[in-house]
C-alpha cells in the first residue's frame, strides 16, 4: 500500500512591482513535526528564518521554484504564478500522492489537488510552502537592492509603496520591474527610458 504524502504548495510576490514570483512545495514528515508553522505574513522575521531551516531540515520533501520576471510580463502574473507552482511540485522526491494548494486556481498538477482558500492559515503544509517562498524571495529582493540601489527593495520587497513609486519616477524602470504592471507601464508609455545597468 502506497504511503499518502501530501504536499503543500503556496507561491508570494503576486503583488509587487520588482522581481519573481516564488513558489514552494512541502511534504512534512508526521515523524518530525514542526512547531510554529502559521502564514508567513503573520510572523516576524526572525520567526520565518527558523522555520525555514526547520522546515529544510525535517520535511520529508521540499522545494522552491519560480518565475521570472520575464515570464511574468510575458504570461501574466496569473499564469506564471501557477507555473511557478508546477515547478515547485515537478521537483519533489519522493512526488506527492496529493496536493493542497494555496488559493482557488488549479496549477495543473500530475497529482489530485485540493484548492484551499486561506490555507496558508489553516494548513500546515501549506503554510510550510509560504514559510520557504517568502524568505526565499525576501532574501533576493535583499540582493537586488544591492544591485540597484535606491529603489528601496531590501524595505518594501518590490510592493508598490510611494517610496518605491517615487524612487521609479525619478531613477526610471530597472530591468527587474515588471514591465506588465500599470505602474510600469504608465511611466514606459509617458516616454521613461528603461534603466539598463
Amino acid at each position: 500500500m502506497t504511503t499518502e504524502r501530501v504536499a503543500g504548495v503556496d507561491e508570494v510576490g503576486r503583488g509587487p512591482l520588482a522581481g519573481p514570483v516564488v513558489a514552494a512545495a512541502v511534504i512534512l514528515d508526521p515523524d518530525h513535526p514542526i512547531e510554529g508553522l502559521a502564514d508567513s505574513k503573520k510572523l516576524t522575521e526572525r520567526r520565518r528564518e527558523a522555520l525555514f531551516e526547520a522546515i529544510q531540515a525535517r520535511a520529508l520533501a521540499w522545494a522552491i521554484a519560480e518565475a521570472s520576471v520575464q515570464e511574468i510580463d510575458t504570461l501574466n502574473i496569473l499564469q506564471a504564478s501557477l507555473l511557478a507552482m508546477r515547478r515547485a511540485v515537478e521537483q519533489l522526491e519522493p512526488a506527492p500522492t496529493h496536493a493542497l494548494v494555496d488559493g482557488n486556481r488549479s496549477p495543473g498538477l500530475a497529482c489530485p489537488t485540493t484548492l484551499v482558500v486561506g490555507g496558508d492559515a489553516v494548513e500546515p503544509a501549506i503554510s510550510a510552502a509560504s514559510i520557504l517562498a517568502k524568505v526565499t524571495r525576501d532574501r533576493q529582493l535583499v540582493m537586488l537592492d544591492d544591485s540597484y540601489p535606491g529603489y528601496g527593495l531590501a524595505r518594501h520587497k518590490g510592493y508598490p509603496t510611494a517610496a518605491h513609486l517615487d524612487a521609479l519616477r525619478r531613477l526610471g524602470v530597472t530591468p527587474v520591474h515588471r514591465r506588465s504592471f500599470a505602474p510600469v507601464r504608465e511611466l514606459l508609455g509617458k516616454g521613461q527610458q528603461p534603466l539598463f545597468g
